[in-house]
């Protein structure tokens, strides 16, 4: 996606909608075949041996019929799975959003205006707005290219979802809300919302139908900051987004019972294009560096972000940016794309506008304040309460390995994301001296409506490979070998995932087939080596490459004793974030990282000297 055309006019961007191809279901004893496979490095001959016999008694029995079930259900749907995905994943999840799912990180201006000078934030943030507005009609007038694989066009239903939704708690399963229309659907919503210091602001991004300047945006949001400076800060209503999900429900259902206004309000936040934060809550608004930026995307002050909205943009008051979306609606890719849109627009123009410095006559900013209650204001506090207790516990680093980047890997004949995975697979083993269950997201966006699957790294020919390294009897042409073994392994398996032949999401439609059927669960799901193997999303390495741009994200760990791990990869340098949890104190994201460092000298090393 690096040189990625972003404008196309010989396409449209949803043209090729009805065309994909609806998506697979896998073979059965294929799927379990290769689970087989995936749990072997972690269980003993004995359990091992168990497992065996327990895959086989499922592929013969209740399996197969679970199977059949499932064939027939992807018979009448062209994705079989996007619906489940959608309620198991993300709406019937009961924990914190903010924290747990979504995902943030930093965005534009990143590498190529720093240091900041302050004074810039609102200038800034104008010129960076304006861009994504401009985002946002590629997207309504479907002139955004479509994506390919090589002349395989891949499914853009997801670029719906980043202006104009929301999610909306309920008590047992949340719904996603989506207002975006293309300019041929009809009318589309139209306004922002901007928070500042607790308070909630809206305005019209079009005046007479064309998108406001940088210039007539910064006007609008200088006169939102004119009226939160010195006065007191707002409700900060926005906090109860970062609630327990039921709870958050419930105090939203007393919220409108109130007074019909919050309900309107809560419906103009839900439509907004975005959601735009304001950050100067000092010392936390100067962030200096990916590690406080990525920070402060994933646990920033939660009374000026909408935690259940699409998109939140958030401008710091060193005129620096992150963002923090929920996962929901969309993934990573979509944001990728636009972040790397905004940041190469704003290269190109230097961070200056050249354009018109007039502002046509327009309303001022609409503030929106909600009624609240003693009952409300304690929800709020308690909301900020245990949001800051979480947010605190999580160690997150961000940092650029310089050394070398795509170039030298490629030239070596490797491919780079399996070169990053295979490091991370050697660098857990070396600083926890175990295999660790990883979950690396394989995109399956061939397909209609296709999200991702699961890719599992950690792999028998990986395992192997890392105890060569750590043996120091080993030659370099045995460590060559397993390492070779290990990246043709890795390369298969991707490859397969993403034309549709994984099997975590087969595996999952079968557990539900059953759930729905309202059949006991199947002694499969049951047997401690699922598990252990990152079944159920219970991997101890959760990563992501979000591409080869100069957008980075972050996620928090999937469990406990786990890392969150995404990355990106220029021909110069890898960019990594590391997340874990600072309660555990199994794991560390610094040493993780440093030790990741390590690993891609040493792969590089056996590359290089097996080549002379």
């Amino acid at each position: 996606m690096d040189n990625q055309v972003f404008e196309s006019t010989a396409e449209r961007t949803f043209q090729y909608q009805s065309s994909l191809p609806p998506l697979p279901v896998p073979d059965l004893h294929d799927s379990l075949n290769k689970y087989l496979h995936a749990v072997k490095p972690f269980a003993s001959e004995e359990e091992f041996r168990a497992t065996v016999a327990i895959v086989k008694r499922f592929e013969e029995g209740i399996g197969q019929q679970l199977h059949q079930k499932l064939l027939k259900r992807a018979k009448s749907k062209r994705n079989w799975l996007e619906d489940w995905w959608l309620d198991t994943a993300y709406l019937e999840t009961r924990i914190p959003s903010q924290l747990n799912v979504n995902f943030g990180g930093p965005t534009a201006y990143v590498e190529h205006c720093w240091p900041v000078r302050d004074g810039t934030q609102l200038e800034r943030t104008s010129l960076n707005m304006w861009f994504t507005l401009q985002y946002w009609d590629l997207i309504r007038t479907e002139r955004l290219a479509v994506h390919k694989a090589g002349t395989m066009p891949f499914d853009m239903d997801q670029f719906r979802m980043l202006f104009c939704t929301c999610k909306v708690p309920g008590v047992n399963k949340d719904t996603i809300l989506n207002f975006f229309k293309t300019e041929s659907e009809g009318p589309c919503p139209s306004h922002m919302i901007v928070m500042c210091r607790g308070r909630v602001f809206t305005f019209d991004a079009l005046c007479d139908g064309r998108i406001l300047t940088p210039p007539e945006l910064l006007r609008q949001l200088t006169y939102i900051k004119e009226c939160c400076d010195g006065e007191p800060e707002g409700d900060g209503v926005s906090a109860l987004t970062t609630e327990e999900r039921t709870r958050w429900a419930k105090a939203r259902e007393y919220l409108i019972s109130i007074d019909p206004v919050n309900k309107t309000i809560l419906e103009t936040i839900q439509s907004s294009l975005f959601v735009l934060a304001l950050d100067d809550a000092k010392p936390y608004s100067t962030p200096e560096n990916y590690t406080q930026l990525t920070q402060l995307a994933l646990t920033g002050d939660p009374t000026i972000r909408w935690g259940d909205k699409s998109y939140n943009l958030i401008c710091f008051s060193n005129g620096t940016f992150a963002s923090n979306c929920d996962h929901a609606p969309y993934d990573a890719m979509v944001l990728v794309s636009n972040g790397y849109y905004t940041d190469q627009k704003l290269r190109a123009c230097g961070g200056v506008w050249k354009g018109s410095e007039v502002v046509r006559e327009m309303p001022v900013p609409e503030e929106l304040i909600f009624t609240v209650d003693e009952r409300v204001r304690r929800d709020i506090a308690l909301a900020k309460e245990q949001y800051s207790k979480s947010s605190q516990d999580l160690q997150v680093v961000s940092y650029a390995f310089t050394s070398f980047g795509k170039a030298a890997i490629k030239k070596r004949k490797l491919h780079p994301d399996t070169f990053v995975q295979l490091a991370l697979q050697l660098a857990y083993y070396r600083l926890h001296g175990k295999p660790g269950s990883c979950y690396e997201t394989a995109t399956t966006r061939r397909f209609f409506h296709g999200r991702t699957e699961t890719m599992r790294p950690c792999t028998e020919e990986a395992q192997h490979w890392c105890r060569t390294m750590m043996n120091p009897t080993a030659t370099t042409e045995g460590k060559r070998q397993a390492l070779n073994a290990a990246f043709s392994k890795h390369n298969k398996l991707m490859a397969e995932a993403q034309d549709g032949k994984g099997f975590d999401r087969h595996l999952l439609g079968l557990y539900l087939i059953a759930k729905e059927e309202g059949l006991p669960v199947p002694e499969f799901y049951t047997d401690p080596l699922y598990a252990k193997s990152g079944g159920g999303g219970t991997f101890v390495l959760s990563t992501s490459l979000v591409g080869y741009t100069t957008v980075l994200g972050a996620v928090a760990p999937m469990v406990p004793h786990g890392y969150g791990f995404f990355y990106r990869i220029r021909d110069d340098r890898i960019v990594a974030s590391c997340t874990a949890w600072k309660s555990n104190p199994e794991t560390d994201a610094e040493t993780l990282f440093q030790n990741l460092c390590t690993s891609f000298h040493d792969i590089m090393q056996v590359t290089t000297q097996s080549q002379l």
